[in-house]
């Protein structure tokens, strides 16, 4: 791996900043315990969370294409306007259905944000010469998004105090989600992409991006590249909520603010738990790409984190089934920090393979890749954890993917090797 070259300049600052807005999502440590506090069910809840990645699925190369052919900043305009029309649905709706077209605002607003953001970045460094500091620029952003995420668990549960109720702090994540879209038009117009004055041009773009997209992904190599860091991050999305219920467990049964009420008590401890492992998490992004220089290679430790991360959910799993709660917590917090470890290592490796005229569709399709896996995940987790207990859900399910992630490894390769695969 390369040492840290890049310059920290004002375009790196609204990178950064964009990822800390994106990520005060006030609502994100309350989301199943908003869903269990509405009357939904385990299955409901996974049914909701597969429909919003299954329609990522579906949207996510259209959008990718799209980002390509007419502009990315517009495109991640549409993106935070589906945002804030999903926030305001989850604050006044109380049935499933209407839940479930929320759901659909929010996977319209993922599906045109994920691949085209990352794009944006990746071009930029490669305006400036600095393409092989992928894992370095990319994990130094992504910090910036877990700090974010740190603060907004803190103001996350203040508000649930002061409120006395989680619904509300849907309408405040407007606020932040409003200011990134002005920051986001406030890019240099060289990161929009190439713009187009006929719909012959367009579409034209869009069908030579579209080929360019399929050779890419008819290699088999590829598509276990795509599948192997798609497993993780798919695993991750489905079960980072469930964190949730196991500190309102935790919470319940510790002899803390007993002069409170249950819900209260609940906020305060997952939001006191939640700044912390966000902490945690920016540090474990920005050290990504110095964890990955002592290896030879990205393979190697994307196959660690991958098995490691697999295994501690399992074991949590199985502790939580017997109660051993605290236990179970502390192991579940892997999860967390080997996701945003691994996530830099694992995009850099995807965006190295990749055809670079058409970036922002293939990083499309490995976010598309991550929402098929945590479609699937999502509603078994959710079906198993309402037959069986959520312990026993997620211990059979981490066993189910760690065994997929035995026979998606990585194949380990020489620096020399993987400079070879680079796509000019």
């Amino acid at each position: 791996m390369p040492k840290q070259t890049f310059t920290k300049n004002l375009q790196y600052a609204k990178f950064c900043a964009y990822g800390f807005l994106k990520d005060l999502r006030f609502y994100e440590p309350f989301m199943l315990l908003v869903f269990l506090d509405k009357g939904l069910s385990y299955l409901q809840i996974g049914t909701l969370y597969a429909t919003r990645e299954v329609l990522i699925n579906i949207t996510e190369v259209p959008s990718g294409i799209f980002a390509d052919s007419v502009g990315r900043r517009m495109t991640m305009v549409f993106s935070f306007l589906a945002y804030i029309l999903a926030f305001l649905t989850f604050y006044v709706a109380d049935r499933f259905e209407i839940l479930l077209l929320a759901m659909v605002a929010y996977a319209f607003g993922d599906a045109f944000r994920t691949g085209t953001h990352k794009a944006m970045i990746f071009d930029y460094l490669r305006f400036n010469g600095w393409e092989d500091q992928k894992t370095y620029y990319y994990g130094h952003t992504r910090a910036w998004s877990q700090r974010g995420a740190a603060l907004s668990a803190i103001i996350a549960a203040l508000l649930v105090l002061y409120q006395g109720s989680y619904a509300p702090i849907f309408l405040f994540t407007i606020i932040p989600y409003v200011l990134n879209l002005f920051l986001i038009l406030s890019y240099p117009k060289n990161l929009d992409g190439k713009r187009h004055t006929s719909d012959k041009r367009i579409r034209d773009e869009f069908m030579d991006v579209l080929r360019s997209l399929v050779t890419t992904l008819k290699s088999f190599s590829m598509l276990r590249t795509i599948s192997s860091q798609a497993l993780y991050s798919g695993y991750y999305k489905a079960f980072k909520d469930y964190l949730q219920p196991l500190l309102q467990t935790l919470a319940l049964s510790l002899p803390l603010f007993l002069a409170l009420e249950d819900q209260k008590r609940t906020a305060l401890v997952i939001g006191i738990v939640y700044s912390i492992l966000y902490a945690t998490t920016a540090f474990a992004s920005s050290k990504s790409g110095a964890f990955a220089s002592h290896f030879n290679g990205l393979a190697k430790p994307l196959n660690i984190t991958l098995l490691v991360g697999l295994s501690l959910g399992l074991v949590s799993g199985l502790l939580l089934h017997l109660s051993y709660v605290v236990l179970a917590v502390v192991l579940y917090l892997g999860i967390y920090i080997l996701e945003n470890l691994r996530k830099p290592m694992g995009i850099a490796y995807v965006s190295e393979r990749m055809d670079q005229t058409s970036l922002a569709s293939g990083l499309s399709v490995e976010s598309q890749a991550e929402s098929l896996f945590a479609a699937g995940i999502a509603l078994l987790l959710g079906w198993l954890s309402s037959l069986f207990g959520v312990g026993m859900g997620i211990l059979l399910v981490s066993l189910l993917c760690l065994l997929l992630g035995l026979v998606l490894q990585l194949p380990l390769e020489s620096a020399t090797a993987s400079q070879a695969h680079r796509k000019p």
